[in-house]
Parts: structure tokens; sequence; C-alpha cells
């Protein structure tokens, strides 16, 4: 009896054993090889603790003893597991190593894990493990994608599990031309960077009908390629157009209402950006819970901060330079110069971090371009600025004494209407715009001395392009030069660019002196 009992053991046992524990023995041979047929083998089982086993793998915390050939994982909370079992080992062996991986086993080892991770609770990681077996292509993958196939419901990453299936059909030995051909009409349905890629790599010696197709497909998505390349110019140029417009549309107040050529315009928009640097550091320090709202609070800080120093610039300086430009150019000049060295003294001459806030930090895909929300939030926040200045101007007392002093000051001055105030007001307005385009300003750019000197010159271009005063051409304008900078910079470079748009908007300008809409109406002074 005992004899029998021993032969059942000897015999029966190892044939319990099965698939996954002959491959959790294969680590024990320190061999390359047999290391890359274990993890495909482990990936493809099913068993609980392949995710756990390969990723230890990856990590350097499989040990195998070449002794008693057993297997162990150190799980990162410190636990010793038996890889064959799952049971918890008190510790493991002196003789017990680490089991070797190179760089051609770490790409098996990143495919498995992507292919483990398909069983995923979370769509967003299932899509992610998918694109990572698209990568790879890896053919080992096969059943477990047709696996992930069958039971997903989510619609997006069904879509990437199908283009993962695609690819690995295209470069499978044994698939079928049909399948091939399919697998050709699904990549090119993708259309984006990486499936052209893939395409370019179909074998010399595959069928000629699949040849054929993947060249179609290829020609096919570098035209959609291209012209989701002009959108993108597009969209950069209208981001690029909303921060023209916003640095400008003060200055086009201040310069179609007094006729002032203001150079300190852009010193206005650097002290908004460092009053939203003062107000995040004031929060950061004392009130940490309004970190996510420290955007909000700026704005309208940088706009009474801005505001205040505009109306004290016209009171002290500007007020005595009317009817006087050359004057009024060099005193705002060397104000300009004043203010900047007065920020380098308080803040130093370095740039200063202005974090963004979560709710614009990051980007989305639309179709196969790139989003970045802090370029859409400035974008809506231009617009939004603009219709509340429209708004002003048009439904309110300082907005119809503005716009009289715009067409006849001395009209308007016979009227009643105290000009002087109005001017103080409206450079004050300006001014304050300028500071709200700093806060805006501060998420894209750096914070620093020099802040305003990059946007005065391209400031007075949209102006002087779009129609001194007018506001409506000065967001034609803006977003006009935007776009037409965006579309130039790839074919001429940047510099060439910004050349060839100075030297069309001197052109027109010979041709439409006073812009794209001239201000109209009946000027006693002209």
């Amino acid at each position: 009896m005992p004899f029998a009992l021993l032969v059942i053991f000897t015999t029966v046992l190892p044939a319990l054993a099965g698939p996954f524990e002959d491959a959790i023995a294969k680590f024990a041979d320190d061999d390359y090889s047999s290391t890359e047929e274990a993890v495909g083998l482990i990936a493809t089982s099913g068993n609980p603790l392949a995710f756990a086993i390969i990723s230890a793998l990856q990590d350097g915390r499989l040990m195998a003893d070449p002794d008693t050939k057993k297997i162990y994982v150190t799980q990162a909370d410190g636990k010793i597991i038996d890889a064959a079992t799952g049971a918890a080992v008190a510790s493991i062996p002196d003789s017990a190593a680490a089991v070797r991986i190179n760089n051609h086993l770490r790409r098996a080892v990143d495919a498995a894990l992507g292919g483990l991770t398909l069983s995923s609770p979370d769509p967003d990681k299932r899509i992610q493990a998918a694109q990572s077996v698209f990568k790879t292509h890896d053919e080992a993958m096969l059943p477990l994608i047709d696996n992930a196939l069958k039971k997903e419901t989510n619609r997006d990453a069904k879509q990437a599990l199908t283009v993962a299936r695609a690819a690995i059909l295209l470069f499978k030995a044994d698939a079928t031309e049909e399948q091939k051909l399919d697998a050709v009409a699904t990549i090119r349905s993708r259309g984006d960077q990486e499936a052209l890629a893939m395409l370019a790599d179909v074998p010399s010696d595959a069928p000629p009908a699949v040849a054929h197709a993947a060249a179609g497909a290829i020609s096919a998505i570098q035209q959609r390629l291209a012209l989701w390349s002009v959108v993108q110019n597009a969209w950069y140029g209208l981001s690029l157009g909303s921060v023209l417009l916003l640095a400008a549309i003060g200055l086009a107040i201040t310069f179609g209402v007094m006729g002032v050529i203001n150079m300190a315009h852009g010193e206005m928009v650097m002290i908004g950006a460092y009053v939203t640097f003062v107000v995040q550091q004031t929060i950061r320090t004392s009130y940490a819970g309004l970190a996510e709202y420290s955007l909000l609070i700026a704005v309208p800080a940088a706009f009474i901060v801005a505001g205040a120093i505009g109306i004290l610039i016209e009171r002290t300086i500007i007020r005595f330079l009317y009817g006087r430009p050359l004057e009024t150019l060099l005193a705002t000049w060397g104000l300009s110069l004043v203010l900047q060295q007065a920020v380098r003294t308080m803040f130093g001459p370095t740039n200063q971090e202005v974090a963004n806030p979560s709710w614009m930090s990051g980007a989305f895909q639309l179709g196969q371009i790139s989003i970045t929300y802090n370029r859409l939030w400035i974008l809506c926040f231009t617009l939004a600025v603009f219709a509340i200045l429209l708004a002003m101007l048009r439904y309110t007392a300082l907005g119809l004494e503005m716009r009289a002093v715009t067409q006849n000051r001395r009209m308007a001055a016979s009227m009643g209407i105290a000009t002087s105030r109005v001017d103080a007001l409206t450079f004050g307005l300006g001014s304050g715009i300028a500071g709200i385009a700093g806060v805006a300003l501060s998420q894209i750019d750096n914070v620093s001395p020099n802040l305003g000197q990059s946007y005065i010159i391209d400031s007075f271009m949209v102006v002087v392009f779009g129609g001194v005063g007018n506001l409506w051409g000065t967001l034609v304008g803006a977003f006009t030069l935007g776009i037409a900078n965006k579309f130039l910079e790839p074919v001429a470079g940047a510099v060439l660019g910004k050349i060839a748009i100075l030297v069309l908007i001197i052109l027109f300008i010979q041709k439409r002196p006073r812009g794209l809409f001239a201000m109209k109406g009946r000027a006693v002074e002209a």
C-alpha cells in the first residue's frame, strides 16, 4: 500500500502541475529564450498571479532558486510569495538570484503587461494596453485580444482593441490574405502617424494585393494628415490671435480715444502677470484651500492694480503731453524702462513661476490635433472680455462718453462731457484690460520684467491693421495676423514669417491708411 501511494504521488502530481507551473519553472533555467517563453505562456494562462509575476520580472523582484527550481515574488509591500502557488513564504533562500532580462526581453515583458491590462476595470487602462499591443503587434497577444473583444462594452476601448488585433494579423505569417486586407483597412481608419509607420513596415514579401492596399492606405493617410495639419495650424493661429487680441484690446481703446502712443502698454501686461504671481504666492502660504481659484482672484486684482497705475500715469504724465505725439512716445518709452527696472528691483531679474490650476492643465485630442486646455481657456476668456467691453461701450454712460470723445472731442466737450475725466478713465480702462491680459499670459509665457516687450510691437500692428479705435477691427486684425503668422512659419521660419507679416501690413496701410475698419462719423476737427 505505501508503495502504491508513492507511485501515485510521483506520477500523478507532475501531471497535475499544468502548463502554468511548467512555465514558472522555466525562469530557473537562467536562459533568455526560456524566460521569454515563460513570459508568453504565463501572460496567456489566465492565472490571477500572472500580472504580479511579470511585473516583478520587469522590476527585478522575481527571484529564482537554481537548486530547488522554485520561483519567488517579492511584492511591493515587502512580503514574499511562491510564484507557482501564491502561498506566503517567510524568506528567500540565499541561493536564489534575480531573474535576468535584456532589452529584447523588456519589449516582450512590456507587451505581456499590456495584454494583461486588457482585463482592467478602468477603460482608459484597457485602451492604453490595446495601444501597447498595437505598437508591438505580438502574436502571443492575439488570444487575449480576441477574449477581451468579446467582453468589451466601451466603444473607444473596443475600437482600440480592434485596431490592435488588425496590427497583429497584418504581420502574422499564417494569416490569410483576406485577413491582412481587412487589417490594412482597419489600420487605415485609425489615420495617424503610428498607423502610417506601421503600414510602411509591411513586409516586402507580402501578397501583391496586400502591398497595393497598404500603399493606397499610406497615400490616403498622408492626405488626411496634411488636412489635419492645416486645421492644427489654424488652431495655433486662433490661439496666437487670442493672445494678440487680449494684449492689443486695451491699446486700441487708449490709442483710439486719446490718440496716445503708449509705449508702456506692455508693462501694464507685465504688471498684471506679476500681480498673478503675488496673488498665487499669498494663497499658497496663507490660504492653501483657495489654490484652485488663484487665477479667478487674480483677474480683478490685476485689473484694479494696473488700472490704478494707468490713471496715475495719465494724471501725472500723459495729460501734459496731449497734441505732442513725439514727446508722448519718448515719455512712455522711458516710463516702460522705469517700470521694468522697478520690477527687477522688487522681484529680481529671473523668471517667476506661476502654476497652472488643474482645470487649465493637460490637453485633449480632437481628431488628429491636440488642444491644450490653457490655450482653450484663454481663447474663451478673451472672447468674454471682448463681449463685456463691447457691452460696456454700448450700454453704459462711460461708454457713450468714450464713443463721443472718439468721434469728435470738441463737440463732446461742448455738450458738457468732461473730456479730461473720460481720458483718465479710458487710460485706466485700457491699462486694466492689459493687466487682465497679463493674468492670461502668465499661464503660457515666462513671467519676467521683459514680458511686455514681447507683445507691444505686435499689439500696435494689430491696432493699426484693424483700424484705430475700432474694437471689431482689432478682433479681426488679431485673428488674421495670428493665423497668417502660423501658416507662414512652417514655410519661411519664425523670424522671416514675422518680417513677411510686417511687410504685408506696410503695403496694406499704403492702400488703406485707416486700416480694415476705419472710424466713421462727423469730425469737426478733421
